[in-house]
């Protein structure tokens, strides 16, 4: 199995991400990551999607996307810059200096701190996001919240 980062130019309408989703549900395959946003300026949205599958699924599932009416555009990363997104409430009873360095090592620092609860976010690679998640463990988090992969060709 292999992971595929695919961003998808679209007309920026309703219905659209709708018919994304289906081509994806409808032909079983999995999407693992879907983050979407209008394109500054422009009348498109950038879809980027995460998935995995083997060369055959993977030439399949672009060739489906470029059949879609709403598609303008589908590009195929192979050199690119990922960042994933991940929001995390803490309780305070924990030390915010250990928290506050284990978020400086994952491009992160804290967000807001409540009368109960420290909020943290970090951005970085996905496989990095990853492993602070598992470093955030020894905190006891209330809460965890990932975002979408976004990607940029260098």
């Amino acid at each position: 199995m292999k992971r595929r980062v695919i961003s998808v130019i679209v007309d920026n309408e309703h219905g659209v991400l709708s018919r994304i989703s289906g081509l994806f549900a409808g032909r079983g395959y999995n999407i693992e990551s879907l983050t979407v946003a209008p394109i500054p300026d422009q009348k498109f949205s950038r879809l980027t999607i995460v998935t995995f599958g083997n060369s055959r699924v993977l030439e399949q599932i672009i060739k489906q996307l470029h059949k879609l009416i709403p598609v303008y555009k589908v590009i195929e990363h192979e050199d690119i810059i990922e960042k994933e997104m991940v929001l995390a409430k803490i309780p305070l009873n924990e030390r915010l200096s250990d928290i506050e360095a284990l978020c400086k090592a994952y491009n992160g620092n804290i967000v807001n701190v409540g009368k109960d609860d420290v909020v943290l976010m970090a951005a970085d690679e996905p496989n990095r996001i990853k492993n602070f998640v598992l470093a955030l463990k020894r905190f006891n988090p209330k809460e965890i919240i990932r975002g979408g992969v976004v990607a940029i060709e260098r």
